[in-house]
């Protein structure tokens, strides 16, 4: 039998735990502990609770493998974190104009940033010990799902948030995660072929874990991406909104992978969605730096945007270059003179 560790649970925290799990059966451990090897797991354990924060935690992605390896299939795994947003609305500081942003700028930099530097992370390491870390949402739920889990639920209490997630697989053990203002998204081909689309960071790290949850979710908006993102980054919808964050795509033109004018290349999950005919027209072309949607000024809705997807493919196979030329200067003017923007 599990032993029981008897440790304090604010009442509104226990209240929220229990929904999914008995907090006083012999198959729940209850642990708050920032060290991997403090959790040992018996197999009768069903859901195991650890009420330290992740902010906490030096080895993040180390700790939630060690406890996805420890339970079985379908098992709870509940924990807590401080958000970013959390964290600025807890400060004091914040509330002062200037003075509260340069703190706040400062902190990220060291908290949030130089633990993912070359040369910094070790400075920061040997301060901080790895503890309060700078960590958002949107990073830590990625993080779960990359190390095995499946979200069932989170929850703010206090200004904590507590996550609810089940043992699905094994984890991805992601070696090179990525934090850079770069970032390599995998997007389908021609033919099929995956492809690496170079973009501006404009959502947390990890966040790419996390594409299919928000979908299944919230389905898509009108402009044709995922309904309420929680995984943008507020300078990240600048960089859209103005298409800045599409400007290294160029290194995909110069490779070969990607052409100027041409349909969006989508990720396998947005793939999947898309009717058979158009699958099979868009697997005959390269992807396109510049979308079809955007020469003929239509809305970014899904519909609006296979529909001009659809219209260019037909056009282009009976008129393959021409049909390139003109949308191209139909999406200039649209851009320039229609002012014209990404969603």
């Amino acid at each position: 039998m599990e032993s029981k560790i008897n440790i304090p649970i604010p009442e509104e925290v226990a209240a929220y735990l229990s929904g999914y799990a008995d907090l006083s059966a012999m198959g729940s451990k209850i642990v708050s502990t920032a060290e991997t090897s403090e959790i040992t797991l018996s197999p009768a354990v069903t859901a195991c609770i650890n009420l330290e924060r992740i902010n906490n935690i030096r080895y993040i992605n180390k700790f939630f493998e060690h406890i996805n390896q420890q339970l079985e299939n379908e098992s709870i795994f509940m924990g807590c974190v401080e958000t970013l947003s959390a964290r600025q609305a807890r400060k004091k500081i914040g509330k002062i104009p200037i003075l509260g942003n340069i703190h706040f700028l400062v902190e990220f930099i060291f908290l949030r940033a130089s633990p993912k530097i070359f040369g910094l992370k070790k400075i920061y390491f040997s301060i901080t010990k790895g503890k309060k870390r700078l960590l958002s949402k949107a990073e830590t739920l990625g993080r779960l799902v990359c190390c095995g889990f499946d979200i069932v639920d989170y929850h703010s209490i206090n200004g904590i948030l507590y996550f609810v997630v089940k043992k699905v697989r094994e984890p991805k053990y992601d070696m090179n995660p990525s934090y850079g203002l770069l970032y390599k998204m995998p997007r389908i081909g021609k033919g099929g072929k995956m492809i690496g689309v170079y973009k501006l960071r404009t959502m947390h790290p990890y966040a790419e874990y996390l594409q299919d949850y928000v979908v299944r979710e919230n389905g898509y908006n009108a402009c044709g991406k995922p309904a309420a993102d929680f995984r943008l980054t507020p300078w990240g919808k600048f960089l859209r909104k103005y298409w800045l964050d599409e400007l290294p795509q160029l290194l995909n033109l110069l490779k070969g992978e990607l052409k100027l004018v041409g349909v969006r290349p989508v990720s396998k999950s947005y793939f999947q969605d898309i009717p058979e005919d158009l699958k099979e027209l868009r697997l005959t072309q390269r992807p396109g730096c510049i979308p079809p949607y955007v020469a003929l000024n239509v809305n970014g809705d899904v519909s609006s945007v296979q529909q001009a997807e659809m219209h260019y493919l037909h056009e282009k196979s009976h008129h393959p270059y021409k049909t390139d030329a003109v949308y191209l200067m139909r999406a200039i003017f649209n851009i320039l003179i229609k002012r014209k923007r990404s969603a």
